[in-house]
Formats: structure tokens, C-alpha cells, sequence
């Protein structure tokens, strides 16, 4: 007779509780798991860290949403999923959905937008909604699609689709407010529409009206450029560097946000691009190490180095759910199952622990600008090719300023 000791016996125990949990959590109105969920009943019973998945299921507000939606028995698909209000968790159950192979996975920057657009419409007038909905689906939509199909790295398009649309509603209503129509439309309009902005934001405008002037509803009118504006809030090259020898130091600090504060200290990639490395993208060899962030790989010091190999070798903190298509293994993996970090919640988290996400990339960007040519630092970088040009040609002229202020303080006679 085999005696099992209580250490053995204690796993058995904790993963009945589990499953148990999950079958009340994914409960249908009959009281049994609906065949549809079974594959994310079988993930988070088989979680290889059974107390991390009870504690989830017991506080987090995700299960509270995806025991509602088992609860009322209805087929679970992205449609159903789009008429709820967008939310965070929201947008959590359905990628555990994805995760879990029971829904098809779908540009979700993208795809989210329509659900998102009906929310906002919920108080708008009928004429407005008419307009707005075949602008963003016939005309944003539909480009943004092109590009994302083509695109070698992701890129968040849905806050910039969002406010395109959002000041397209804008400018409705302040139509509404002066009696005006779109064929009403004249450049004068356009002129107080843009006099009357305090940020940017209005010149937004132009998306629709190219897309109101395609559709003859509008004759062509002229939206002004938006004000080119040297780079501004740039980190001072005093503070970079300790700022840089902190990430690469400093053992208190978590080693994620010490190596994404280096690598943006040191070549200032986006952020989005930042956020979806890979294990794939270093190149580890018998002395040096490199990142590859485009089509040329960059050095790595030491130090970063052994960071990033850090981040691959140690494990996900997160109870990991088994996939029915593998995916890639992130670097800096978010809360969501299967998805990296957000760009959003890595400038946050950098931000926490006193990295200043946008003027640690300008100086990056600066330094790179003065050394690289602009198509190697659009490579590097992720910028578009003119903004590079634009970002060399910055670099050089004030490199060309500072060699001059030195050379006329050394002329200067000593008083």
C-alpha cells in the first residue's frame, strides 16, 4: 500500500478546488459548462499556478463580467462582446476568448472602434450619426485596414481613429450651434472652426472633410497645415546620462523597467515597437550582443545585455493559460492573456519609477540624429523617413549652434 504524504496530497486538494471554482465560475443556466467554453474551462483548470487562478477568479472583476455572460447561456461572439460598453474588462474577457481559441482573432485596435462609435452616437442626433458612421467605416476604416495588412511592426491606430471621428462630431455640432449645412460650407467657416482651437486637436478635421469633399457634400475647402514645431521637451544631456547608468544599476528597480528605460534612454524607439519585442529580436553571440529593432542590428552594452537575458530566462509573473495557437513570448507581457505590455501602460510604468518616457526618446532621438543617416535612423527608430529628415536636420543644425557658442566663448578674452 502506497503511503501519500500531506505535500502530495496538497496539490490534488488545491487543484479540486480549482476546478471546482472554474465550473461555478463558467456555469450556464442549466447549471453545466456550455460546450463552447469548455476549452477556457480545460485552460484555467490545467494553470500550472492553481492559487494565482482561485485568487483571480475569487477578486477579479473580469470573472465577474465573464460569469454573467455564461450565466445568460447566449453564443459568445465578437458582435455580442461589442455591444457591451467598452470597458477594460470588456476588452480582457474577450481576449481570453481569442486566447482560448473559442473566438477568431481580429485586429482588436481596429475591430473595437465600430462598438465604440455606437456608444458615442447613443445621444447624437440621427443626421449626425448618418454622416459619421460611413466615415469611419468607408473612409478610416477602411485605409487603416490597407495599412495595417502591410505594416512590418504594429502600431495602435484606434486613439487616433477615435479622435478623428470625435472631432468630426465636434464640428457637427458646432455646425448645429452657427444653422449651418455642410453644402453651406464655406473657407471662411473653416478659418473660425480652426481660429477658435485651443490645441491642435481641431485641425483633425481635415480627415472628414476630404472625405465629405469626396462624397460631394462639401465644395474643397483648405484646412491649414498643422504649425511644424521644433522638438520640444527633450531630456538634458546632464540628466540622460544618469538617468541611463540608474536603469543599468540600480537592482531595486524591476529588471522590465530597467531595461525599457535603457533601450529608450539609449536608441528611443517608439513605444509600440518597444512594447512588442521578442526573444526573437537579440541576438546573443560569443562576445557581443545585439537589438534588433529593424533592418540593422544595434550594440548592446554589457549591461543591457545581461538584462535582457534576464528577461527572457525568467518566468512569466502571470499564471499562464495554455493556447490553442501558439504566439510569441513577449518581453514585457501585460495583463491581458497572449498580448504585450500596452503603450499606454508601459509609459505609465516607466513614468512610476521617474522615467520620462517622451523627453528620454527626444534626447535619444537626438543623439541617434546628430551620428546616423535618416534612413537609418527611420529604421532604427520606426519613424517615418521624413520625420527623420526632419529630426537629422535638427540634430545637425544645433550641434553646428552649440560648436559655434563654444568656439565664441573661446574667442572671448578672459576678464
Amino acid at each position: 500500500m502506497k503511503i501519500t504524504n500531506r505535500h502530495e496530497r496538497l496539490p490534488r486538494r488545491v487543484h479540486c478546488v480549482l476546478a471546482e471554482r472554474v465550473n461555478a465560475l463558467l456555469a450556464g443556466p442549466d447549471g453545466a459548462i456550455a460546450p463552447q467554453l469548455e476549452p477556457l474551462a480545460a485552460a484555467l483548470a490545467d494553470a500550472p499556478s492553481p492559487f494565482p487562478a482561485i485568487q483571480w477568479i475569487k477578486e477579479s472583476p473580469n470573472t465577474k463580467l465573464l460569469a454573467r455572460l455564461a450565466a445568460e447561456g447566449q453564443e459568445l461572439t465578437h458582435d455580442l462582446l461589442d455591444e457591451l460598453p467598452p470597458s477594460r474588462n470588456q476588452r480582457y474577457v474577450r481576449q481570453l476568448l481569442v486566447h482560448t481559441g473559442i473566438l477568431e482573432e481580429r485586429n482588436e485596435d481596429l475591430e473595437r472602434i465600430p462598438g465604440w462609435l455606437e456608444h458615442e452616437l447613443a445621444d447624437k442626433p440621427t443626421a449626425h450619426a448618418n454622416l459619421a458612421r460611413p466615415f469611419l467605416h468607408w473612409f478610416l476604416l477602411r485605409r487603416a485596414r490597407q495599412r495595417a495588412a502591410t505594416r512590418r511592426h504594429p502600431a495602435s491606430a484606434d486613439r487616433d481613429l477615435r479622435r478623428r471621428v470625435s472631432v468630426a462630431l465636434d464640428f457637427l455640432a458646432w455646425m448645429d450651434q452657427r444653422g449651418l449645412a455642410l453644402a453651406d460650407l464655406a473657407q471662411d467657416h473653416i478659418d473660425d472652426w480652426i481660429a477658435g482651437a485651443t490645441s491642435q486637436r481641431r485641425y483633425l478635421i481635415r480627415y472628414f472633410l476630404k472625405w465629405t469633399t469626396s462624397r460631394r457634400l462639401t465644395r474643397e475647402p483648405t484646412v491649414p497645415s498643422l504649425p511644424r514645431q521644433e522638438p520640444q521637451d527633450l531630456l538634458d544631456e546632464d540628466d540622460r546620462w544618469p538617468l541611463l547608468q540608474h536603469c543599468l544599476t540600480d537592482e531595486a528597480l524591476p529588471t522590465d523597467v530597467r531595461a525599457a528605460g535603457a533601450i529608450t534612454l539609449l536608441f528611443g524607439p517608439s513605444t509600440e515597437r518597444l512594447c512588442h519585442l521578442t526573444p526573437e529580436h537579440l541576438k546573443f553571440g560569443d562576445k557581443h550582443a545585439h537589438l534588433v529593432l529593424g533592418r540593422h542590428p544595434v550594440l548592446l552594452p554589457p549591461r543591457l545585455a545581461e538584462l535582457l537575458r534576464q528577461l527572457t530566462e525568467q518566468p512569466q509573473l502571470r499564471p499562464q493559460l495554455s493556447r490553442v495557437h501558439p504566439g510569441p513570448r513577449w518581453l514585457f507581457p501585460g495583463m491581458v492573456p497572449g498580448k504585450p505590455i500596452s503603450t499606454h501602460g508601459m509609459t505609465q510604468k516607466l513614468g512610476r519609477h521617474g522615467i520620462p518616457v517622451r523627453t528620454a526618446r527626444n534626447a535619444a532621438l537626438a543623439a541617434l540624429a546628430a551620428d546616423l543617416p535618416s534612413p537609418i535612423l527611420a529604421d532604427v527608430t520606426g519613424m517615418h523617413r521624413h520625420t527623420a529628415l526632419r529630426w537629422v536636420a535638427y540634430a545637425r543644425r544645433d550641434w553646428a549652434e552649440y560648436l559655434a557658442a563654444r568656439a565664441a566663448d573661446e574667442d572671448t578674452p578672459p576678464l
